[in-house]
């Protein structure tokens, strides 16, 4: 009997024998749903994904019974389901990030008042992936799954910073960057630079720099290889913070980090670049 693992798994071209093209067709008619299309109609879906209508009319009413895909009232248009959602929840719950995060940011949300998170990277985005809401009934901060740009974030800055100039031009291939204010980066040469002296830093500070009258302080978690993999944030409803509470907030944040580096490295005393941070501050 043949070892499956020694076989030829593709065929004349080039395709693996072992891809279920159904399964990968419903895959590839979920996807087509975002944040700017959040209904589309059969036809719609049939010119995108190039297949014929009884075939993705099919597969609709498959994903409709399991609640993957919903209609829309009484027309032909279709939406994502409470079950995709409900996979997205499982799978950020059993994220060892999050597991370990909650208690932390929970910690860290009591001792400043603030919401507090928990980000990762996603190639050009950071998401946020857990979240302990401030005291503040006033002021809601952005929720678990918001996506914003890691270019023009400071989040997204610490992200990026285990990145060296050759990983970041195949990251961003085009330049000017995208601006979201006239803080934003525009080059690589900008962006390496305010990569740099953050990570030289150990912390980031934006007051104001993303969205007008809010301020981040965040601080980044490694692994077991001291590679950046998240960071604990707190977002501070005002646009600029006195100096000496911005003193405490920050210490509050970088030991907040270091207690999740902690926990996930499972190693005591991880968590520091190579080179030792400095006390200025951001801009």
């Amino acid at each position: 009997m043949s070892d499956p693992k020694n076989e030829d798994t593709t065929d004349g071209k080039g395709e693996d024998r072992y891809t279920v093209p159904a399964l990968a067709r419903g895959l590839q008619l979920l996807m087509s749903f975002n944040r700017d299309e959040r209904e589309l109609t059969g036809a719609e879906l049939s010119r995108r994904l190039d297949l014929p209508r009884a075939s993705v009319f099919r597969m609709l009413q498959t994903l409709e019974q399991g609640g993957f895909v919903e209609r829309v009232g009484d027309g032909a248009s279709y939406k994502l389901g409470l079950s995709v959602l409900r996979l997205g929840f499982e799978y950020l719950a059993s994220m060892e990030l999050t597991e370990h995060g909650r208690p932390v940011i929970e910690d860290l949300r009591d001792l400043c008042g603030y919401s507090a998170h928990v980000v990762v990277r996603d190639n050009r985005d950071v998401v946020f992936v857990a979240k302990a809401a401030g005291r503040s009934a006033m002021f809601h901060s952005i929720q678990v799954g918001a996506r914003l740009p890691a270019h023009a974030t400071v989040l997204g800055r610490l992200l990026l910073s285990d990145l060296d100039l050759n990983s970041l031009r195949h990251l961003y291939p085009e330049e000017p960057l995208p601006a979201y204010t006239a803080r934003t980066p525009t080059t690589l040469a900008q962006l390496k630079g305010l990569i740099d002296e953050d990570r030289a830093r150990g912390y980031a500070v934006s007051q104001g720099g993303f969205e007008t009258g809010i301020s981040t302080i965040a601080a980044p978690v490694f692994n077991d290889r001291n590679e950046v993999v998240a960071c604990v944030s707190i977002t501070v409803p005002a646009q600029r913070v006195q100096e000496g509470e911005l003193d405490v907030l920050i210490n509050q944040v970088r030991d907040a980090a270091a207690q999740l580096t902690e926990r996930i490295s499972h190693t005591p005393h991880r968590g520091q670049w190579l080179n030792k941070p400095n006390d200025k501050k951001a801009a």
